[in-house]
């Protein structure tokens, strides 16, 4: 996104509670102070998720019982230092449960972040032919924002629109451009998430938006993984290429919270590592990048070994 460089860390927040301190950056030129990491409420929100594993890990799906996980996670996320939480209107009752934790808790450093274009059609059932439907409309816009409003209120803080793609509608349409570009003059963010194979076309055509001589979209939530690394360079406007061409580094430790541990802090840190991975892909490392990368493995295992 435009504003501080893509891994520019500008400070490092932690609750006292926590050893780990997580490092944090602006949200777009001149926005407010964000973690490098956040939380997403996607899993959390509603009951049926494209995520393995519900079953063992959120055994009450009910209302009450994602409500309670949520706080709870929530609440260990902010004591790791995490101040930025996404949510979406489709994400069932994301935007409700981080709502109430935050009238609960009071933090005013947490920035809220929500998405609109999708409808959560679920009706909080397992077996709903259709869990969500995409639409991106001035009409669906005007209906979400009044909904996201009506739970976040003055805590909305960066409003995407939900899955962008390159035969959206969005970008013809005058009058839903206009009414974007209102709610970014009353204060709010106006990003876009994206994914699949053309991910970076549509990042950069966003880029490219402009309403009344100002750039309309100044957030991206992209995609971004060992077989989909292209709207990386996209999202922060650098003219790169993936290469594949990396290094090998074996770290073997006693157990998997261990190794999870390890890859937080690690991340925390801005080396990504690839747990039971066989391959690493970087950059060409010169000498003071090698020290780098060291002093950023001392520090994890230091942080790990405190938690411990």
């Amino acid at each position: 996104m435009p504003g501080i460089g893509a891994g520019t860390v500008v400070a490092m927040v932690s609750d006292h509670r926590s050893r780990i301190r997580t490092p944090t950056a602006t949200l777009g030129a001149g926005g407010p102070v964000v973690s490098r990491i956040g939380l997403g409420l996607a899993a959390l929100g509603r009951p049926a998720y494209i995520t393995s594993g519900r079953e063992e890990d959120l055994p009450d799906r009910s209302v009450a019982g994602l409500r309670t996980r949520t706080f709870s996670m929530l609440d260990r996320a902010y004591a790791a230092g995490v101040r930025y939480v996404d949510a979406a209107r489709s994400y069932g009752r994301a935007e409700e449960f981080l709502a109430g934790w935050l009238a609960e808790r009071g933090h005013a450093d947490v920035i809220a972040g929500s998405k609109w274009g999708y409808r959560y059609t679920g009706g909080w059932r397992l077996d709903a032919p259709a869990q969500e439907v995409k639409e991106h409309s001035l009409a669906m816009f005007t209906t979400q924002l009044a909904q996201s409003r009506a739970l976040l209120g003055d805590r909305l803080t960066l409003y995407q629109v939900h899955s962008l793609t390159l035969d959206s509608g969005l970008f013809t349409d005058a009058a839903l451009l206009a009414a974007l570009s209102r709610l970014r003059a009353g204060g709010v963010i106006i990003g876009l998430s994206a994914s699949g194979p053309h991910q970076a076309e549509t990042i950069r055509r966003a880029l490219s938006v402009t309403v009344d001589g100002q750039q309309l979209f100044t957030a991206a939530e992209v995609t971004w993984n060992l077989l989909e690394p292209s709207a990386g360079a996209a999202a922060a406007d650098l003219p790169a290429e993936v290469t594949r061409a990396g290094s090998i580094m074996n770290v073997h430790l006693d157990g998997p919270d261990q190794l999870a541990n390890l890859h937080l802090a690690l991340l925390l840190e801005g080396v990504y590592t690839t747990p039971r991975g066989m391959i690493n892909l970087s950059t060409a490392l010169s000498p003071a990048d090698l020290e780098q990368v060291g002093l950023a493995y001392d520090r994890a295992f230091t942080a790990v070994r405190s938690s411990a």
